[in-house]
């Protein structure tokens, strides 16, 4: 919490602006009064910033004083710790996210989103799978063959995907995968579904999964979204035609019971198997194009008002009565344009937005590939051994004279050797799979890290946001070191000054009038008698009190707690009932369980309270103590001279 407090303190506080006109210097370095003002708005927040006297002197004081820390921070070079370097790396890297894009591209991905919507595609496909990194040349020969044997050779495509496809889930239909609407698959097979005219079939291509060959039945306007109610009746395989038969019996049942008149909501509860909306009435949550099976989702679609109710509809999951509740048309671009936004970034088309952006990097910093000494590293890499120990594995200390650039960007060389490197920790010396395939796979995902690096250090450069950004968080993780070392870290370790601290104020660490001893809860008022009969042996251990009450048929008999407590906290037994070495009689409490006493100690005065018992409150004294020492020791390293008559000009009254 302290290291996100003071982080959140410095957005605002940094800015390398240079005025003329210095509203204040501390230790002789100059701030302006534009750059305070606009430190002070800004920290505002949503408010209206109070330009009274005291609000901007008070503001001054706190802003100058973190100036003070952050220039002694940088004094110490504490941004060149090894934690504070690598906690700064992966703040970058995440903020970078937000800036590594083009958002041209994006914006043109997100329109082509919302234009696609508005038509829905009935599509097959066949799938034959290879993965990243998997030798392509076998996968591809296969789904060539079929494209050919269906184009050219007359095959029947729902037959070629019954026998050759590895999708699983759509093979018993031969691809027939329903419609697809946009935002629904991996963008690769979305945009080969667009392009694709009714009745043709798509040359293959490639997505992560796989190579596929998609085949395009029907086009249609969107259909928008629907919610609807169901009662579903489940129809479970293990009972075969004899379960099928009592569920189409049942779900009669609900058909003539709704004709009755009978609410469709009490039906759900007496009929429906689906867990999921048995509590919510049978409503579904909204839904369009290829969310559902074909049969269920054309029977939703189907129904024309709020309230109608379908007749009974079989899948394979059972039979299903929906009523509707409402239909949604596909929405204006500008009121769901954020939505769709979100749904792009998070999108595997996302990858495609980074890589035209890395593109236009690549062309600005001069990329230029060395070809030949690529495939020098993988002639050598394909030579590793494929049997015993070392199959596979690789170091890259046995390739370290292998120094010809494998490519060039922003005029640096990057060696053969530095990519083996990051082959050794990408791979963590393993390459498994098609050697050719997998390096080259390995070799795309260097030319990304070493792209996006570059852009990240730019961005440093070239975007004054980021930059601010940057600084203000360089800012708060060195003021968090800082204080770490000057008053939180130090006030626990130092326990000299500590015990000092304490004893110069005793006094204020008092515990107020109470008692010491046990507190025995027991569940019920029989357990209650017992543990007091058990009280009587005053040599029974309480470790021992506790094992004999605490059984396996009652684990939960009494619970214990020890210590000192004070009366105006205590409200379960009254002082009146206490008597020193004495146990109380049991007292019913609004818990339903029963308090007794066991008083070691009666204290009707204040008492002190120890450097342990108090150690919390002493701490966190101390810590303020001196940090008030330490923010003295900073005014006057670092002297405030603050310009009156620029001050002034500041005031609103």
């Amino acid at each position: 919490m302290r290291k996100l407090a003071l982080t959140c303190l410095t957005a605002g506080f940094l800015s390398l602006t240079v005025s003329a006109q210095t509203l204040f210097t501390y230790g002789g370095k100059p701030v302006s009064k534009e750059e305070f003002l606009r430190v002070y708005q800004k920290n505002a927040l949503n408010k209206q910033p109070d330009f009274s006297e005291n609000a901007l002197k008070e503001y001054l004081d706190l802003y100058s004083l973190f100036r003070m820390k952050v220039s002694e921070a940088e004094q110490q070079k504490l941004d060149t710790l090894v934690n504070i370097q690598s906690e700064l790396n992966n703040y970058r890297k995440q903020l970078a996210k937000n800036y590594l894009t083009d958002e041209e591209v994006t914006n043109k991905m997100i329109r082509e989103a919302y234009d696609r919507m508005k038509e829905e595609i009935h599509v097959a496909h066949i799938l034959i799978m290879s993965p990243m990194g998997s030798d392509t040349a076998i996968a591809y020969a296969k789904i060539d063959s079929i494209y050919k044997a269906v184009t050219k050779g007359g095959a029947d495509f729902g037959a070629m995907a019954k026998q050759y496809t590895e999708d699983k889930g759509s093979k018993d239909n031969g691809g027939d995968v329903g419609f697809i609407n946009a935002l629904q698959t991996v963008y690769p097979f979305e945009n080969a579904i667009y392009a694709t005219p009714v009745g043709k079939v798509s040359a293959p291509f490639r997505s992560q999964f796989g190579y596929h060959l998609v085949k395009v039945i029907e086009k249609r306007p969107s259909r928008g979204e629907v919610k609807v109610a169901q009662i579903m009746v489940n129809t479970p395989k293990s009972k075969g035609e004899e379960g099928v038969a009592a569920a189409q019996k049942r779900i009669d049942s609900v058909k003539a019971e709704l004709k009755k008149g009978v609410p469709f909501e009490q039906l759900v509860k007496k009929y429906s198997d689906d867990k999921f909306t048995v509590n919510e009435g049978g409503v579904m949550p909204q839904f369009g194009a290829g969310k559902m099976v074909p049969s269920f989702e054309n029977a939703a679609f189907g129904l024309k008002k709020p309230g109608d109710i379908s007749e009974p509809v079989k899948t394979d999951f059972g039979y299903h009565i929906i009523k509707l509740i409402e239909k949604h048309p596909l929405k204006p671009f500008d009121s769901i344009q954020p939505v769709i936004k979100r749904k792009v970034e998070n999108d595997s088309r996302a990858q495609t937005a980074k890589e035209l952006y890395f593109e236009k990097v690549r062309a600005k910093n001069g990329f230029k590939e060395n070809k030949e000494a690529m495939e020098e590293v993988i002639s050598a890499l394909s030579k590793l051994p494929d049997t015993g120990k070392a199959a596979n594995t690789f170091k890259a200390a046995d390739y370290k004279n292998m120094n010809k650039p494998v490519f060039t960007l922003a005029g640096k060389n990057y060696l053969q050797s530095d990519f083996i490197q990051f082959a050794e920790n990408f791979t963590r010396g393993r390459l498994n799979g098609p050697r050719r395939a997998v390096v080259g796979d390995v070799y795309k995902n260097y030319i990304s890290t070493v792209v996006n690096d570059l852009e990240e250090h730019n961005l440093v450069e070239n975007n004054k946001d980021f930059k601010n950004l940057m600084d203000e968080y360089r800012a708060g993780i060195m003021l968090f070191e800082l204080m770490d070392r000057n008053v939180w870290s130090k006030a626990s370790k130092d326990s000299a000054g500590l015990k000092a601290f304490y004893n110069g104020r005793k006094e204020r660490y008092m515990w107020e009038p109470g008692f010491t001893g046990a507190v025995y809860k027991f569940k019920d008022e029989n357990t209650m008698k017992e543990g007091l009969e058990l009280l009587k042996d005053k040599s029974l251990k309480e470790e021992d009190f506790a094992k004999k009450m605490n059984t396996e048929k009652s684990s939960d008999a009494v619970t214990i707690q020890r210590g000192h407590f004070e009366f105006r906290t205590f409200k379960d037994v009254q002082r009146n009932a206490m008597t020193k070495g004495k146990v109380t009689n049991g007292v019913l409490t609004s818990d339903g369980k029963y308090t007794v006493v066991r008083v070691d100690d009666l204290f009707d005065q204040p008492t002190p309270k120890t450097l342990e018992e108090a150690r919390g409150y002493v701490v966190a004294e101390y810590q303020d103590h001196l940090e008030k020492e330490w923010n003295e020791q900073m005014r006057k390293k670092y002297p405030l001279k603050v310009e009156d008559g620029v001050f002034k000009s500041m005031v609103k009254k």
